[in-house]
């Protein structure tokens, strides 16, 4: 939790945010994902400055395990001094016991936020679900939560301005306006409507403006004219370095600048792999012009150019 200090922004753990996407598809499949196309409501998490604080927390906690459908879960809420937001003690169940920072006895509005990725850690406990080491982890869980509705509330308790500051969750702002953005694009959703914040909206619109460019990348006919031309030549140097084979050549490995990859596939033709802009699984395809391909792991139907 940044409380008073600075905040970072960019995309640093892309990567790995790409890979809990892909995580996600993997455990839940295409279907269960389909079943959190609605968001948690604002009206169901909102906590008022009169409401109890323990019988209000006890309710939002209640909604979201509701929202992520938890069977026979429920959390003990209790408040302390600690350096995080929350901690939650993941046990058997089917009682678990979360703690919220003592910041949020005078910060109600932003109990939700906390909870929703308390809650999240229960939801991938049960699943078997997480990476190794606690920073990958943490943001596993904050992208999960994201994508399966209840993270438009962690950005939006992201709040900055030149004397002050507050963001929950191991994302960056922007990182999490890209998985809203990615959640947006799957369920034709507008996250914008749910924001309180200004530089919540801010950070979403840039977050979106990078997910968007995960649909125009080579070899699929939305990738702009720059990309096409660097596409058409790195696949004729890769059918040359086919052709070569006899002497020994092969085709060029994957390069960290483009998402595709060129690769022999035997006798036949050459293929090209490259990332389902949905769900990050890779996909490989023959390199034959136009194709459509099938993601078989999130069902997105992909016009290619290859």
């Amino acid at each position: 939790m940044a409380n008073g200090g600075p905040v970072r922004h960019g995309f640093p753990h892309l990567d790995l945010v790409r890979e809990s996407i892909t995580a996600l598809y993997r455990r839940l499949s295409y279907d269960t994902v389909q079943t959190f196309a609605t968001s948690v409501a604002p009206v169901d998490v909102a906590f008022a400055d009169t409401d109890d604080l323990h019988l209000g927390a006890q309710r939002v906690a209640r909604e979201l395990v509701r929202h992520y459908r938890l069977p026979d879960a429920r959390m003990i809420i209790g408040f302390r001094e600690m350096t995080h937001a929350a901690d939650v003690e993941l046990a058997a169940g089917p009682e678990y016991f979360i703690e919220l920072n003592d910041r949020f006895r005078t910060h109600r509005r932003d109990i939700g936020a906390a909870l929703a990725h308390e809650v999240m850690h229960v939801y991938l406990h049960r699943l078997g679900l997480s990476f190794p080491g606690t920073r990958d982890n943490e943001i596993l869980t904050d992208t999960a939560a994201t994508y399966l509705g209840a993270g438009w509330l962690l950005l939006d308790a992201y709040r900055e301005d030149g004397a002050s500051s507050q963001k929950l969750g191991y994302l960056t702002p922007e990182e999490f306006g890209y998985v809203l953005a990615k959640r947006a694009f799957l369920f034709g959703e507008d996250p914008s409507v749910l924001f309180t914040s200004p530089q919540a909206y801010t950070a979403y619109t840039r977050g979106a403006d990078r997910a968007r460019l995960d649909g125009r990348q080579p070899p699929l006919t939305a990738a702009g004219w720059a990309g096409r031309r660097r596409y058409a030549r790195d696949r004729r140097s890769a059918q040359d370095a086919a052709g070569s084979g006899a002497r020994g050549h092969r085709p060029p490995g994957p390069r960290p600048d483009v998402p595709y990859a060129f690769t022999p596939d035997g006798g036949g033709p050459l293929r090209v792999s490259f990332p389902c802009p949905t769900c990050h699984q890779r996909i490989r395809v023959p390199v034959r012009g136009r194709v459509r391909a099938r993601c078989g792991l999130c069902r997105s139907v992909l016009e290619c150019d290859t």
